[in-house]
């Protein structure tokens, strides 16, 4: 029975075992590290991973990604005549990864731990370990990113004492948190974060320049030369994390355009994005517990390559930042490091991780009997380490009130129509004169981010709840309807030089001529249908077949026209005659 940790990504997904004192990164049936998170319809089911990657180019409509962006959120994706909500794509993305683990391992996983933007709100929790439960998963434990980056820094580079701030930029989250270290204790003293921007942010800042340098509109184009375009600008942010210059070229409405991008550039084109990236980082000081004094800066995330972004932060802090050698690996490295801890390591036990409320937590109160505006009262401040408790009296508001009743939220608005409401909780108390009966209101937060709130009433009734989503409760009907959906998953899906080669024909696609478009298609469909045919001698004679059109492809492709020859050669001279 294993226990593994999942980085549960925007963009992509990783899992982490821990054995015999190393934190083992698991490859996918591609014997790559990174899953993409992305979930395709195609005629003989859905697909996960790189084989639904490839149909954002050739089947947007029916291909779904970045959906952990509207986790908890009532967002509907349409894919062959089914409805899926986000947390239903995220189970599909977590039961790929476990089925890979279960393979990679050679024995069941049982249960996992996941980790969540620091910034994630109870819904965004909640439809997380939803996600798990519809996976087939046990999930007691999410861990915040930033605390899971922290962690595998902290192991790697020496345990020094001190204080770092983990910038974590991912494909779609940035979080923020500032974390203490001292001998075998790590603490998160404060955290900020925005669960709407990311390096797919980047992206659509370079191909609406694309646009603007190239005069066309990116509202204009095809849905397929929208998504060439995005995948060409996510193309030329990776190329300039290693180069001084990228080139990006699309191919739109039979017209060719091109624009070179250097560093330099990025930084212009990102310049807002950076400006609310500075804006995190200084909400993220000023929630810390105490007044910290940083010692380094670490960023963590796969977008955290981005050179520009190395330089801007580097300027903004007057020193060189840290960014990690792979740091798109380093939260799942992370979950490892925590496995062991959970797995009594020797190696581990003796580390003590905190953490702390992302949000503050409170009821919703009135000032008089004439202020008819609820306003929120906060009973657990957000960044407060956990677990934590806290408890406070309410006091009748009328003359003969019968009941107190609660209102929960969590947020850090003033009046609590801006807040995210959580549950409610109603006592009895004796009619009397206003002030007179009063009920003692109990938060209790634990480390896994359950609230669980008491009320007594001063006549001695005490109601309990434990505060979590409704979500997660979901009836034996709904649970079995969410998984029927899943069951169209297809388990096994392309081999890695399968896989490679539709990805060869589906870059070409963006420069092929209509008719090389056709034949391309059809070379895609061809592979896809092989595999799905079981049978071994028709998928090798397949890609064999396939593999030789590639080559002549590419051939035709790459030539350039000589113009001389596209001019009519005969002698058009007048001749005596005439």
């Amino acid at each position: 029975m294993a226990f593994i940790g999942i980085d549960l990504g925007t963009t992509n997904s990783l899992a982490c075992v821990y054995q015999k004192g190393e934190m083992i990164l698991i490859p996918n049936q591609l014997g790559k590290y990174q899953t993409p998170s992305v979930v395709s319809y195609t005629e003989n089911g859905l697909v996960v991973g790189e084989a639904a990657k490839s149909n954002l180019i050739l089947s947007p409509d029916q291909t779904a990604a970045s959906f952990k962006t509207f986790m908890g959120t009532n967002k509907i994706y349409n894919l062959g005549g089914e409805t899926y909500l986000p947390e239903e794509l995220s189970a599909l993305v977590i039961k790929q990864i476990v089925a890979d683990a279960e393979t990679f391992l050679q024995e069941p996983v049982t249960e996992a731990i996941i980790s969540v933007p620091a910034y994630f709100n109870d819904a965004q929790r909640c439809a997380t370990k939803l996600a798990a439960q519809l996976a087939g998963v046990h999930v007691e434990r999410l861990i915040n990113e930033p605390s899971a980056a922290a962690l595998y820094y902290q192991m790697t580079y020496g345990k020094k004492d001190g204080c770092i701030m983990v910038i974590d930029f991912g494909g779609g989250t940035l979080d923020v948190s500032v974390v203490e270290c001292f001998e075998n204790i790590i603490e998160i003293i404060g955290i900020a974060g925005d669960n709407h921007l990311g390096g797919n942010d980047v992206d659509h800042e370079i191909a609406q320049f694309f646009c603007r340098q190239n005069g066309i509109s990116l509202e204009n184009l095809s849905n397929e030369e929208r998504a060439i375009l995005y995948k060409q600008a996510e193309k030329a942010k990776i190329m300039l994390s290693a180069n001084e210059i990228a080139t990006m070229v699309l191919v739109a409405q039979n017209k060719e355009y091109r624009l070179i991008l250097t560093n330099k550039l990025m930084t212009e084109i990102c310049n807002d994005l950076f400006q609310r990236i500075k804006k995190i980082i200084n909400q993220a000081v000023k929630n810390c517990s105490r007044r910290p004094a940083i010692d380094n800066v670490v960023l963590v995330g796969g977008s955290g390559k981005l050179t520009a972004l190395q330089k801007y932060l580097s300027d903004l802090f007057g020193r060189q930042v840290y960014a990690a050698p792979e740091p798109e690996k380093a939260i799942a490295l992370g979950l490892g490091v925590y496995a062991g801890i959970k797995l009594r390591d020797e190696q581990m036990q003796d580390i003590v991780m905190t953490d702390v409320c992302p949000f503050s937590l409170g009821v919703g109160a009135r000032h008089s009997t004439q202020d008819q505006t609820v306003y929120m009262e906060t009973m657990i401040i957000r960044s407060s380490m956990l677990p934590c408790a806290k408890e406070k009296i309410f006091y009748t508001l009328y003359d003969g009130q019968t009941a107190l009743n609660f209102k929960i939220y969590q947020g850090e608005q003033y009046y609590v129509e801006n807040n995210l409401e959580l549950g409610e909780i109603t006592v009895s108390v004796v009619p009397d004169k206003a002030g007179n009966q009063w009920a003692k209101v109990t938060f209790m937060y634990d480390i896994n981010g359950i609230l669980y709130v008491s009320v007594q009433s001063c006549t001695g009734e005490i109601k309990e709840k434990e505060i979590v989503n409704e979500k997660l409760h979901l009836t034996q009907e709904e649970l079995e309807k969410s998984k029927e959906k899943m069951t169209n998953m297809i388990e096994n899906q392309l081999n890695l030089d399968e896989n490679e080669l539709i990805q060869k024909f589906v870059y070409l696609y963006q420069f092929a001529a209509p008719f090389e478009k056709s034949q391309i298609g059809f070379a895609v469909s061809n592979l896809q249908n092989a595999y799905f045919s079981g049978s071994p001698i028709l998928r090798k004679k397949t890609y064999e077949n396939m593999r030789e059109l590639l080559k002549e492809l590419e051939y035709h492709i790459s030539q350039e026209f000589d113009f001389k020859d596209l001019l009519y050669q005969e002698d058009l001279s007048w001749d005596e005659e005439e």
